[in-house]
């Protein structure tokens, strides 16, 4: 069923039958290959290698480009996808997202030809993993103060620098890295692994994604070929565009994430029984809690849904995916955290999904543009003034 099994406004009837169909799929395939072994997953810190392959399988990976082994999804389809994959874990819709949104669609769109025709198949159908190398220690919020530079030599480019917190690090066949140029432009370039003077580290010790590999890309001198360049673009509109795709596909993936913590919350509180032998579900209290969730879901749908047919039509504005990203997260975090309390103690284990996703939407409130950047970003269109 369309919307993970809430949906209070019927929402799923403003489907079209492809939409329908993809979300089943893709709720079938996180019931089936996702649920049954996230749970170890993320208690043991491992991402599960045979998911690439999967997602690739199915179309999950690049799915709203066209051409090179990719489905050609619309706008929404693709969201729904999101959607579902976070609904098992947010580290799971994390890897899709940088896959397709940060490493394949830049290629797609700024690339050569002899880019995509190397890249794009393989990293769709998940024989190739990439990553996205942007942001650094000292730079996230800020990108135009990166410190990573590309020198321009007779033999192509030498980078220097080094990049934190990059999901995929670790996997990745190929990184998408930015770097500034002498001239003081920021471009991107395709650095394989095992290329001189590049390395890479592990994150460990985190209490969220703990089921994604985080990474530090590191880069001594290393020397890439003058075909690395993307050529199609030039300054931070790449980036930042790349940022955007993203974006629009976490605003659909938080709700998944909360859909999740609604129905746990929704299936335990009726299951519980306590206080003359009834179940906890009949208080008002829990009620309200439950209630408030189910609302704010519902509405997040809508937004969702919206965002997603104005990006259909071409009309859609960064700043809407600013106000989406926002709300929709902020959202979800609080569904998890009450989904966490109706639960009781039985909340802070990892026998239940809550206080997973509660963690990790810890991570999501603040990646891919932080909670207050985006809203600087809408107050800034709003009323004209730059408040950063």
């Amino acid at each position: 069923m369309p919307f993970g099994g809430v949906d209070y406004f019927q929402i799923a009837d403003l489907l079209s039958d492809e939409e329908k169909l993809v979300s089943a799929t893709f709720r079938r395939f996180v019931d089936d290959e996702i649920m049954p072994v996230i749970g170890r997953h993320f208690r043991e810190g491992t991402f599960d290698t045979s998911w690439p392959r999967k997602l690739g399988a199915l179309g999950a990976l690049g799915a709203n480009l066209v051409g090179y082994g990719c489905p050609g999804l619309g706008p929404v389809a693709y969201g729904l996808i999101m959607q579902e994959l976070e609904r098992g874990d947010s580290g799971v819709r994390s890897f899709a997202s940088v896959q397709g949104a940060l490493v394949m669609y830049p290629i797609h769109a700024f690339g050569s030809e002899e880019q995509k025709q190397r890249y794009l198949p393989k990293m769709a159908a998940g024989e190739l993993i990439g990553c996205f190398g942007l942001t650094e220690p000292d730079f996230g919020s800020n990108p135009s103060g990166m410190r990573t530079t590309a020198k321009e030599t007779a033999d192509g480019y030498v980078i220097n620098g080094e990049k934190r917190w990059i999901t995929s690090g670790g996997l990745a066949e190929v990184a998408l890295v930015w770097a500034k140029c002498e001239d003081g432009a920021v471009r991107g370039f395709l650095v394989e692994r095992g290329q001189k003077g590049f390395s890479t580290r592990d994150i460990h010790g985190k209490f969220s994604l703990r089921a994604s590999v985080t990474s530090e890309l590191v880069f001594e001198d290393c020397l890439v070929p003058k075909s690395a360049l993307l050529p199609g673009v030039k300054g931070l509109r790449g980036p930042l565009s790349c940022l955007n795709q993203a974006r629009f596909g976490i605003a659909w993936g938080a709700v998944g994430a909360a859909m999740a913590c609604y129905d746990e919350a929704l299936s335990y509180t009726k299951d519980r029984v306590q206080f003359a032998g009834k179940p906890i579900a009949s208080h008002q209290l829990v009620q309200l809690k439950l209630v408030d969730m189910l609302q704010e879901i519902t509405k997040a749908q809508l937004l969702s849904l919206q965002l997603g047919r104005l990006k259909e039509a071409g009309k859609v504005r960064p700043q809407q995916v600013s106000l989406a990203k926002r709300n929709n997260v902020k959202m979800a975090l609080e569904c998890a955290r009450n989904a966490r309390d109706l639960l009781g103690a039985n909340g802070i284990t990892d026998e239940y999904q809550a206080g997973r996703h509660m963690c990790n939407l810890e991570s999501v409130f603040t990646y891919e543009g932080t909670d207050h950047i985006h809203t600087l970003i809408v107050g800034e269109d709003i009323t004209g003034c730059s408040a950063f």
